[in-house]
């Protein structure tokens, strides 16, 4: 483990929100950031904001505005998510913050983004990823888009999104002594993340019609299957010395490696793999295919991946006193801190109308 974290000593102000701006401060936290989240009185705290202290603050009062500017004043980052114009309404804007503090990198973390026809509209994830095209293929042939929860758009291209744009500029400040703006838009980061379909697109092979292509349950051989016990396998054997792998797991007839590849064949290969899997439960599947290269795996529920012998291995659940918390494994674990503890670092003297939240424990 690392004796120090790679983030020491970097200080973040987080305008506490939902969603993608709250798991990307949770995760600059865990990189070893000194995060204070400044919350509405009275708000409840979000999901994933267990890591570091939260400070009530009343923006519109006199007291807490002035304290917010200190915070900007003393920080190297500022996250927010909120529409366009809100921090400015409050006279947080990056133009007022960035003039008393150049170093500053402002962070702003939006679905639609600060320009644009939609930008002052309202979403979320499932609206994002729907218009950039990568809700599209997820679905079969003939069906509906199936959203995977929120974790494509507000967490891959949202909060991931963020936390690299934040220490790219960070590394540029220490070149030019200067911090910036950052436009951040959940569907920027999707459309990024669409870029190998829209390579494959222009090479003529992916077609837009979800559910034929080899990465969206088109191929046989990269799909969810049923278990004799109703519970579900994931086959990716995509490669060809997998996929032989995968034949001799089944049991299949040894010839389809040599015509695995044409398409005309892949109703017939589905149907033989749903048979050969519908003859075993899943963890018995599971258990035949430890040790071998055939990429088929059970597809497990949150609590059964917390105890997978793999997933323990790598360290990245944490235990909770009710569940298991992800984390960044082979660093240390933030200590708990109180919002007084932080100003007091920082050197600022709070206002005693201001309330802080509770330090994680």
């Amino acid at each position: 483990m690392a004796s120090e974290p790679p983030l020491a000593g970097v200080r973040v102000v987080e305008f506490l929100g939902i969603g993608p701006a709250p798991f990307a401060s949770m995760m600059l936290a865990d990189l070893g950031a000194e995060v204070l989240a400044v919350a509405r009185p009275g708000t409840p705290r979000p999901a994933m904001a267990d890591n570091r202290p939260v400070l009530e603050l009343d923006l519109k009062s006199t007291d807490g505005a002035a304290l917010a500017h200190r915070l900007a004043e003393a920080a190297d980052v500022l996250v927010e998510g909120f529409r366009p114009g809100v921090l400015e309404r409050a006279g947080l804007g990056p133009e007022t913050l960035l003039e008393h503090n150049p170093r500053l990198v402002y962070a702003r973390m939006t679905g639609w983004g600060q320009h644009g026809p939609l930008a002052p509209r309202a979403g979320h994830d499932l609206n994002y990823i729907a218009l950039t095209g990568a809700l599209h293929h997820a679905s079969r042939d003939g069906a509906a888009p199936t959203p995977s929860a929120n974790l494509l758009g507000d967490f891959g291209a949202g909060g991931m999104y963020l936390v690299t744009s934040v220490l790219a500029a960070l590394l540029r400040r220490e070149r030019t002594g200067r911090g910036e703006t950052l436009d951040v838009a959940i569907v920027d980061g999707t459309t990024y993340l669409t870029a190998m379909l829209h390579e494959y697109r222009r090479r003529g092979t992916w077609s837009d019609v979800a559910g034929t292509n080899r990465l969206d349950t088109g191929a046989p051989f990269y799909d969810v299957y049923d278990c004799a016990d109703g519970r579900h396998v994931a086959i990716g054997a995509l490669e060809p010395q997998f996929f032989a792998e995968l034949v001799t797991l089944l049991g299949l007839d040894a010839g389809w490696p040599a015509r695995r590849d044409d398409p005309q064949t892949w109703p017939e290969l589905r149907r033989e793999i749903a048979a050969a899997v519908r003859t075993r439960t899943r963890d018995e599947w599971a258990a035949a295919a430890t040790g071998t290269d055939a990429c088929l795996s059970p597809v497990l529920d949150l609590a059964e991946a917390a105890g997978h012998p793999h997933l323990r291995a790598r360290g990245v659940l944490a235990p909770q006193a009710a569940g298991w918390r992800p984390e960044l494994p082979g660093l240390p674990r933030p200590e708990p801190t109180a919002p007084a503890d932080i100003l007091a670092r920082w050197q600022i003297a709070g206002p005693t109308t201001t309330r802080p939240g509770t330090p994680a424990a």
